[in-house]
């Protein structure tokens, strides 16, 4: 993950299951015969660093990630790991996959980034990446609402939140001249989730934390309280007691080389 935000490897792992199910989808669509070295760029707690081994036996995995906690859960499951601002990550040697699982959202400049990414790959590379695009949802926008109607207001007000993730003819005009082939698509999952106030809680594991960070300790529990009660109405729970979350997710795969 990218940015300087305190993430809690805990409190995102709550729906665990949930927030790995694209980047198993996004995995199964990597069709490099045989890399060497992957990298795992935004690895978070390191979740898919398994996975991508198991695709690709004998490669050298690596996860990168700005967050120390984040890189502690990723380096205990026995993966190599390196800290670093993705945003401005380079690899000491061209490597053969770039994965990325809801990272590359957090950081500006797509126009810049996705090339440069790109010519960071070896002959034959894949650039693969995953991103949240929930910027038109209730869950998203009301954050944003919350966050300047309260007691904490001043305190949040310079808070870098997640920027909106571009449609994805954006990308192709982007990276069509620079990647002969080149696949998106976009798929929403329905998350099926239990417990009060589960739209809340998954978030608070994700696109609030800078929100908390930012503001005094104190204020935190109040926040989310309002915050909760403010979506609600926009995610009812069904008969049985769970609640659904919608989450739309755009998906690339790019290779500079056929």
């Amino acid at each position: 993950m990218a940015g300087n935000p305190s993430w809690n490897p805990t409190q995102y792992l709550r729906f665990g299951a949930e927030r790995l199910q694209p980047a198993i989808d996004l995995i199964g669509r990597l069709t490099h015969p045989a890399p060497r070295r992957v990298v795992d760029l935004g690895c978070g707690a390191g979740n898919a660093l398994p996975l991508l081994a198991a695709r690709f036996p004998g490669a050298e995995v690596v996860g990168v990630d700005g967050s120390p906690e984040m890189l502690a859960k990723a380096a205990s499951s026995g993966f190599a790991t390196e800290q670093a601002d993705i945003a401005t990550w380079e690899p000491a040697e061209k490597v053969d996959v770039i994965f990325s699982n809801a990272a590359l959202q957090w950081l500006p400049d797509h126009v810049r980034l996705f090339p440069r990414l790109l010519s960071c790959l070896a002959p034959g590379g894949m650039l693969a990446v995953q991103m949240p695009a929930m910027d038109d949802t209730p869950a998203r926008r009301l954050q944003l609402e919350t966050a300047r109607s309260g007691p904490w207001a001043a305190s949040v007000a310079s808070v870098a939140t997640v920027r909106p993730v571009p449609v994805a003819g954006v990308y192709y005009e982007l990276l069509r001249p620079l990647a002969p082939r080149l696949e998106l698509w976009v798929t929403e999952y329905v998350h099926q989730l239990q417990g009060p106030d589960p739209v809340m809680q998954w978030f608070k594991g994700s696109s609030l934390q800078p929100y908390l960070d930012a503001m005094p300790e104190p204020m935190r529990p109040d926040f989310l309280a309002a915050y909760a009660e403010a979506i609600r109405p926009h995610y009812p729970p069904q008969h049985d007691g769970v609640t659904l979350l919608s989450f739309r997710r755009l998906f690339l795969i790019a290779s500079p080389e056929e």
